[in-house]
């Protein structure tokens, strides 16, 4: 029996047929392309070719946009020309990883002595602490850098100034209500939001530091390209929105990446399986290379990153990156083990994540450094809140949450301050600790702040889709020029499209629960067939034969020979099912009622009554005569049933013009 596709709300955008035909005269782009830009905001041929071109994007001076970057680059040059040691303060996730590799590269080749510091994610928690400082002040650091955290860190800093230690606060994330007392913040968060420079990460900021403090030392040259490289790890890693400098950047640093410098990422490149004549795509980041060190950052040693991003000999970047490797597996094997039970805890528990508007989870077992990632993967699959938490001892709980567009999960958590240890995040994460005895309390609270921001509709996955199109409109030409739209990511998410009413020919599991199939649609020009994959969609198998389908474009090469196939990222019922243009059902027929139990034929109510109203004089066979059903056709135009009663075969066509039975031969042998 077929099964339920994925229980999905899907937000298409309405099409502008007026505009994209304007955009598509001006600029040549299929009409697919055009309504793709324009849901970007993207409405001028000016417009779209800066998009296609990022690196032509004119871009104000930092100097100009970052009020304090002129008084961070006296103070690294001071410090350089004095020899004075400076220590940097990182960060364990990809972000701020690579901005702590970056500046150290940077300084490194400047002359300056550096060190640094990355607080533990399982002792230590985000950002910089007063244990930081003080060990700073004990290697007579004279200033501290901080790089993607420290912006609200109030006390580490107040000590690290009553310590006689400069610091240099770079971060991205929102700005407190109170700053902390450094002598200088670089934070795009400063700027207004039609700065270029407004989305940029921490490695984004790092970058801007260490590259102008590198031209005003008039050392710059060779610096440029390695830099780069880190930025653009780091940009996707963290998710950072891929439009104005994040955009031109990163173009440039794909370019650098296939062919690096970094013997940390040549190895990198090479134990994920990138293939080095291959162009680097965001995706190769986001899913090959970025998740190899995020999870020493989850679960590993955070050291082990900035080693193999730093280390010039290529046998110890192998050899981090295969430690990489191996903490990957483990993250990953964490991951499958902790989503299982999770499903397990909610299908045994009789958890009513319907009714509470929001799924809050705990288990002792359970790792803190992948809950966030599971968390993602339930949000992905239910559609609600999701908050996972697990035990760091003496009586207290840790957790990481995630929520849909409609819920803000920094509010959330703000709602339950006086129940929390610790907290913080944004609309769409957040962490948070809290004492045992406060956990029903706390799933109690967010349940309540579910109700009143979440209706029924909201709790189910979102997807979102650009356009409808055609099997026949998806070329490779096509795909070229969607292509020319990379780099995807926040901001400029990978197009989605979606096709009603196709027919999937073949279905079958393949690999670690994903799914092959063979689709096909009728159209204008006649029945096209494509290839698709499903990730992850093994428990769904087999879906029904007919479907509204949403996905992305992928280039598929096999023997040399190059095809598009789609990506599935949802699937639906037809909302406009293949026999639209039949009747109204009517009471059914003893017939049809027999042939409704053949639960493998499509349901017939509509179909007879329209025969006898249409043509009486041809009348149907008797129910009893009824031997075989012989086929079965349905397309948008025609629908047809035959039956054999006895001797001759019956045939039953709906279509514009006609519907009626009719004799179309004599079975054989009679």
């Amino acid at each position: 029996m077929p099964k339920q596709p994925p229980d999905q709300r899907w937000h298409i955008a309405s099409p502008d047929p007026a505009r994209v035909d304007t955009l598509v005269a001006a600029t040549g782009l299929a009409p697919l392309v055009a309504q793709v830009m324009l849901q970007r905001d993207i409405t001028t041929p000016e417009q779209a070719a800066g998009f296609c071109q990022p690196e032509t994007l004119a871009l104000p001076s930092p100097l100009e946009e970052f009020e304090d970057l002129g008084i961070s680059i006296d103070f690294l040059g001071s410090a350089i020309e004095d020899g004075e040691k400076i220590g940097i303060c990182g960060d364990y996730d990809a972000d701020g990883m690579t901005s702590t590799a970056l500046l150290i590269r940077a300084l490194r080749h400047l002359g300056a002595d550096v060190q640094y510091a990355i607080p533990s994610r399982m002792k230590d928690g985000y950002g910089i602490n007063a244990t930081i400082v003080q060990e700073f002040a004990e290697a007579e650091v004279g200033l501290i850098l901080t790089v993607d955290n420290g912006i609200a860190a109030i006390e580490p800093i107040a000590l690290a100034a009553e310590l006689g230690l400069a610091v240099i606060i770079t971060d991205h994330h929102d700005l407190p209500a109170e700053l902390p007392p450094a002598d200088a913040i670089l934070n795009p968060k400063f700027l207004p939001p039609t700065s270029p420079y407004r989305g940029l990460a921490g490695v984004g900021v790092a970058y801007i530091l260490a590259v102008e403090t590198a031209r005003a030392l008039d050392q710059l040259e060779g610096l440029a390209p390695v830099l780069l490289e880190l930025f653009a790890l780091g940009t996707i890693a963290d998710l950072a929105p891929l439009v104005g400098v994040n955009r031109c950047w990163l173009q440039r640093g794909l370019r650098y990446l296939p062919h690096s410098q970094l013997a940390g990422v040549q190895a990198l490149i090479q134990v994920a399986g990138i293939h080095e004549e291959k162009a680097l795509k965001p995706d190769d980041i986001g899913f090959r290379l970025g998740p190899r060190i995020n999870a020493i950052g989850r679960i590993g040693d955070p050291q082990v990153v900035i080693e193999l991003l730093t280390t010039d000999d290529p046998g110890t970047a192998l050899e981090r990156a295969m430690q990489c490797e191996q903490v990957n597996q483990r993250r990953r094997d964490l991951c499958e083990q902790i989503e299982a039970e999770a499903l397990a805890l909610i299908a045994s528990a009789g958890v009513d994540w319907r009714s509470q508007r929001v799924l809050v989870l705990h288990s002792s077992d359970w790792h803190h450094g992948v809950v966030g990632i599971v968390a993602s993967r339930l949000l992905e699959r239910y559609g609600v809140p999701t908050f996972l938490c697990c035990d760091e001892g003496a009586g207290r709980i840790r957790g990481s949450a995630r929520g849909p567009a409609e819920f803000h999960v920094f509010e959330a958590l703000e709602a339950c301050r006086d129940l929390l240890l610790k907290h913080g995040g944004h609309q769409a994460a957040g962490g948070f600790s809290l004492t045992t005895e406060n956990f029903a309390a706390f799933q109690q609270r967010l349940s309540e702040f579910a109700c009143q921001c979440l209706q029924p509709e909201h709790l189910k996955p979102l997807i979102n889709i650009d356009a409808q199109a055609d099997l026949d409109q998806l070329t490779l030409p096509l795909y070229e020029q969607i292509d020319s739209l990379h780099p995807w990511g926040m901001a400029n998410p990978e197009p989605r499209f979606w096709t009603p009413n196709v027919r999937l020919l073949e279905q079958r599991i393949v690999g670690k629960n994903h799914m092959k199939l063979t689709l096909e649609q009728t159209t204008a020009a006649g029945p096209v067939q494509m290839k698709g994959i499903a990730w992850r969609w093994g428990e769904y198998c087999p879906l029904p034969p007919v479907l509204d389908l949403a996905y992305k474009l992928k280039r598929n090469v096999w023997q040399g020979v190059e095809t598009v196939e789609l990506e599935l990222v949802g699937a639906r019922l037809p909302v406009a099912p293949l026999d639209t243009e039949i009747a109204p059902p009517r009471r059914p027929y003893p017939f049809q009622q027999r042939l409704k139990k053949m639960h493998w034929l499509p349901p017939l109510p509509r179909l007879i009554p329209r025969c006898h109203r249409r043509s009486p004089s041809k009348k149907p066979p008797s129910p009893a005569r009824i031997v075989t059903i012989s086929a079965i056709c349905a397309s948008q135009t025609a629908n047809s049933v035959s039956v054999m009663p006895r001797a001759r075969c019956w045939r039953y066509s709906v279509g514009s013009e006609l519907a009626c039975w009719e004799p179309v031969g004599r079975r054989r042998g009679k």
